[in-house]
């Protein structure tokens, strides 16, 4: 089942990579259906802000008319950054599944943010999801900018 949903999320890193954008993506899924789905736009939006996971929590919000997103669950191809990790524990996201996790984040940071239970109930963090998949495009995007 994760599976399914992380596939869709790395569709959208793959339309943020056409973009030349890091190809990260987002599908937010509630009641096994998803609801929102996006992808990094912080340079065609001019906006350092404008991750996948920001997008996606700002969509989903619309879409079910709260800013509340209980019951959500988040399947981002990377390890949300500390700003997004902030959005995603406020926003009361029940889930978050991601797929890979580099070498360079501060992980334990990350879970902090989600576990704190300031804003509701801690986020529930599972990794490792198409790992390979969502690592190589990511490594293929920076391997071709360092050349």
């Amino acid at each position: 089942m994760y599976e399914k949903y992380m596939l869709e999320a790395l569709n959208e890193a793959k339309i943020a990579l056409e973009e030349g954008e890091v190809p990260v993506g987002a599908v937010l899924v509630y009641k096994n259906k998803i609801i929102a789905k996006s992808h990094n736009t912080r340079i065609q939006d001019n906006c350092v802000i404008r991750h996948a996971e920001i997008n996606v929590i700002q969509e989903a919000s619309k879409i079910l008319k709260d800013w509340r997103l209980n019951d959500c669950s988040l399947y981002v191809t990377l390890l949300p950054c500390p700003m997004c990790s902030s959005a995603i524990n406020q926003s009361r996201i029940k889930k978050v599944i991601c797929g890979t996790v580099p070498n360079n984040s501060d992980y334990t940071l990350i879970y902090q943010i989600l576990s704190d239970n300031s804003y509701g109930k801690p986020v529930e963090l599972l990794t490792g999801i198409l790992e390979e998949e969502c690592s190589k495009i990511l490594k293929n995007f920076f391997s071709k900018k360092r050349d």
